[in-house]
């Protein structure tokens, strides 16, 4: 959410602006400006990437080369050809669709091979199909270049998609931090059940032991394990008492609905 201490994060880890209270470490070291060793190792891309829109890719990316010591002619060669870019190489950078302007930034940000990647919003204004394209690039530095990419981002279900280890922060506080593969464990799943009869389906469940209940769209919801991992057994269980079913779909909680209910739950504290 906007407000929640993302962006204040991630330039306390650039060394952009000081922690009211705590330290920063980067790669087990405290964070002190002016560190060439820790600052050569990380790569940050803003919101909205700036470059030079009067010059080309490859004369923004020379630019940013030789501010990073790097030999010019190969660096540029080699971050153009690994995020698609040779072919928009001598294109102004002010001609660039929005997807490309964000590669162009994302080059700025890794010419340099850095371990860790930070970026804020990387996703933001893209169409679907740029949005795709940088989830690709971005889960394959990870995994086949192994560069660590510090996301901060309010589209959750894009992250969701994209992160193996999630935060909620809100209003300056960091209220859970869970893997992806813990989200998927603990989140919740239901069956949702359409019938002909909704009434007759709901009491002929009910009878059996099941805590079902009615939804707005006149479907049943069952939040039941069993029944969500044997949906078969539901289904042969209404057949038999001849009630035909319309939909029969497992419903899972997503990460924005896991996100409200736990700043919900903290706001509940509070009062």
């Amino acid at each position: 959410m906007n407000g929640a201490g993302k962006t204040t994060t991630i330039r306390a880890l650039l060394g952009m602006s000081k922690p009211s209270s705590g330290e920063v470490y980067l790669f087990g070291q405290r964070w002190e400006n002016g560190n060439p060793n820790l600052s050569r190792r990380v790569g940050y891309m803003v919101e909205v990437p700036y470059a030079y829109p009067n010059f080309t890719v490859r004369e923004n990316l020379s630019l940013m080369a030789r501010l990073r010591g790097l030999p010019v002619p190969r660096a540029v060669n080699e971050i153009m050809e690994q995020l698609n870019l040779t072919q928009y190489a001598d294109s102004k950078a002010r001609d660039l669709s929005l997807g490309n302007a964000q590669k162009l930034g994302l080059a700025k940000a890794l010419i340099h091979k850095p371990d860790v990647l930070i970026l804020d919003e990387p996703t933001n204004a893209l169409d679907p199909a740029g949005i795709v394209e940088i989830r690709v690039m971005l889960k394959a530095l990870a995994s086949q270049q192994g560069v660590t990419v510090f996301i901060s981002s309010h589209i959750l279900e894009e992250m969701s998609k994209m992160a193996s280890r999630i935060g909620i922060i809100h209003k300056g506080v960091l209220l859970e931090e869970l893997t992806t593969k813990d989200f998927e464990t603990i989140r919740r799943k239901q069956l949702m059940i359409g019938a002909k009869d909704t009434r007759k389906a709901q009491a002929i469940l009910s009878d059996s032991g099941y805590a079902v209940h009615s939804t707005s769209n006149n479907c049943l919801a069952l939040p039941d394990d069993h029944a969500v991992k044997h949906p078969e057994h539901i289904a042969k269980l209404l057949a038999h008492h001849e009630v035909p079913l319309t939909m029969l779909n497992v419903e899972e909680e997503n990460l924005e609905h896991y996100f409200l209910k736990v700043i919900g739950a903290q706001e509940g504290k509070r009062k």
